[in-house]
């Protein structure tokens, strides 16, 4: 064979040798990934996201804007077409605020044609991205929850995340009305990533509209008294409620630490408890009234009830004197109330009995739920009467021994301010422009027996009543002051350093247009509800009645 032929031979069979392996490969790249290549190749040429529907607006009573929706982008890529993923990166990061290498460790990927790089951006910082023209980096338009007031009313709105579901609070609760229903959206791309065919598969949904019967400029007043509130006693917590006593309409639900609804990352876990609903809490004081409600309702007393009060009163183990040390003294039923004598209150309830006493906690709505529409509510801790000890009657009839939320407190005042009523308080007042009705309400005491015991309160502010410095001019008020004793955990005795200082009170006193409930828990420097929570209340009280323009007394 010739130098010639050996040559041809040899090309001949490097030739076939180049064949078979491309025929190999093809056998390998057809009949063995075959339907992982495809699976990748569509990626990259076929996207199919949701197209988030408009979030439906949070308002107040007048129509001012707390939760809105504004433009924001999320930003994609189709990681093979970004040629230096270092670069780019580094040129995203100081945007969007993520890590450079986090953002190339997504750019580099290769197993799929689409990843987020960032989600609900907001539309200046998108702007920002979109001017970069790098390629292969995508902006697909979207909404996010912004709430323009900040910080009001965080704990009662809630918090939306980033998958556009609310985590939190009426977002929580109402999410499936305000989020409404999502969009589908394919799109097919050609090989420089540049979109050829889009396809709505289905067409988004907004959201309903909620309006609230908050009124934010009251919300904020009642922040800012909150806030003074904290600055001076520096207590673990506050809280306030503002209510029409008439329909139960909620007007302002506050709570001390505030929080930046905007940045709720940045505030402590606890913070973010509506503890309107949330805090749990032994009345005190405040529940007085309702014994002596339940005495004056099957006719035990009468308002000019007197009683010979010994300076304390002996109940099984327990000896229970007065906030105060005192000698004998005779008080009336309304004198007792007035003056918040333990001794008398337990006597009052002593003459109810523990069975009909139980009947009249439970029948103020106390040991269940209020039924508002809020999450998170607690239902206290009412115990029942086989469950009473031999002292549950020196304990029980001055607001120990069971356990309330403010709401409850504030919802069981609110039948004795409207002649007797107890109805499920109310926060959302229409949705979309359709309003929400009223909760018809029971009747649980009479309109005479609601009556009198407005007019015992009134002895609450009169001299020698424990908030006698509070006073509004033009105006009679009612309420009742609260001081009560913390448990210690650690004990399991009462503490003799924490204390919840309270307040619950109406205005004007005969026929009430509002109600208000302070709530101080574990305040430092003083404890008393009369010299805490009493003078919040008239701050708040005195605005309100101004704001919502009701007549002076």
């Amino acid at each position: 064979m010739t130098i010639v032929d050996r040559r041809i031979s040899l090309l001949f069979a490097a030739f076939l040798l180049l064949l078979t392996l491309a025929f190999v490969r093809a056998f390998w790249l057809g009949a063995v990934r075959g339907d992982s290549l495809a699976r990748a190749a569509n990626t990259q040429q076929v996207v199919t996201a949701e197209v988030p529907a408009q979030r439906g607006l949070i308002v107040d009573r007048e129509g001012v804007d707390l939760a809105v929706s504004e433009p924001a982008d999320d930003v994609s890529a189709t990681p093979y077409l970004v040629k230096d993923p270092v670069r780019a990166a580094a040129r995203l990061a100081p945007i969007l605020g993520i890590p450079s290498a986090e953002l190339t460790e997504k750019l580099s990927r290769r197993d799929t044609g689409f990843v987020y790089l960032a989600r609900r951006v907001a539309a200046d910082k998108a702007d920002r991205v979109e001017r970069l023209k790098i390629e292969g980096i995508d902006l697909t338009p979207g909404t996010r929850r912004v709430y323009p007031r900040d910080w009001l009313a965080t704990q009662v709105l809630g918090t939306v995340g980033t998958e556009g579901h609310g985590l939190a609070g009426i977002e929580y609760l109402r999410d499936e009305q305000l989020h409404g229903t999502d969009g589908r959206r394919r799109t097919v791309r050609d090989a420089k990533g540049e979109p050829i065919e889009t396809t709505d598969l289905r067409t988004a949904k907004p959201g309903e509209n909620l309006e609230l019967t908050l009124d934010a400029a009251l919300q904020s007043k009642v922040e800012s008294v909150l806030g003074d509130v904290g600055e001076r006693y520096r207590p673990k917590s506050a809280t306030a409620i503002v209510m029409d006593p008439k329909t139960s309409e909620v007007l302002a639900m506050a709570n001390w630490p505030r929080v930046n609804a905007n940045d709720p990352g940045a505030a402590p876990p606890e913070a973010l408890q509506n503890r309107a609903v949330g805090l749990t809490y032994e009345p005190g004081s405040t529940f007085k009234a309702f014994t002596v409600a339940g005495a004056l309702e099957d006719g035990k007393v009468t308002p000019d009830t007197q009683f010979n009060l010994p300076p304390q009163i002996v109940v099984a183990d327990r000896t229970i004197g007065e906030s105060h040390p005192r000698g004998p003294i005779t008080l009336s039923t309304a004198g007792i109330l007035a003056q918040s004598s333990n001794v008398g209150s337990i006597l009052i309830g002593q003459r109810l009995g523990k069975v009909e006493f139980d009947r009249w906690v439970r029948k103020f709505g106390f040991g269940t739920p209020t039924g508002v529409d809020l999450p998170g509510e607690e239902r206290g801790i009412v115990p029942r009467v086989n469950q009473y000890s031999g002292s549950s009657m020196g304990n029980l009839p001055i607001g120990q021994g069971l356990s309330v939320t403010p709401l409850q407190m504030t919802s069981a005042y609110a039948a004795i301010a409207n002649g007797g009523v107890l109805r499920s308080p109310q926060i959302i007042r229409a949705v979309n422009g359709r309003r929400v009705p009223r909760a018809k309400g029971t009747r649980i005491i009479s309109r005479t027996t609601s009556a009198q015991i407005r007019s015992m309160l009134e002895g609450v502010f009169a001299p020698g009543g424990t908030a006698a410095e509070v006073a509004i001019p033009g105006y009679k008020l009612a309420g009742k002051t609260g001081t009560a004793n913390k448990v210690d955990t650690k004990t399991g005795e009462y503490s003799k350093a924490n204390y919840i200082a309270s307040f619950t009170g109406f205005a004007p006193a005969a026929r009430p247009e509002l109600l208000v409930s302070v709530i101080v828990d574990e305040p430092k420097g003083e404890i008393y509800g009369g010299k805490i929570a009493a003078p919040a209340f008239g701050k708040i009280t005195e605005f309100a009645l101004t704001h919502l323009r009701v007549p002076p007394s």
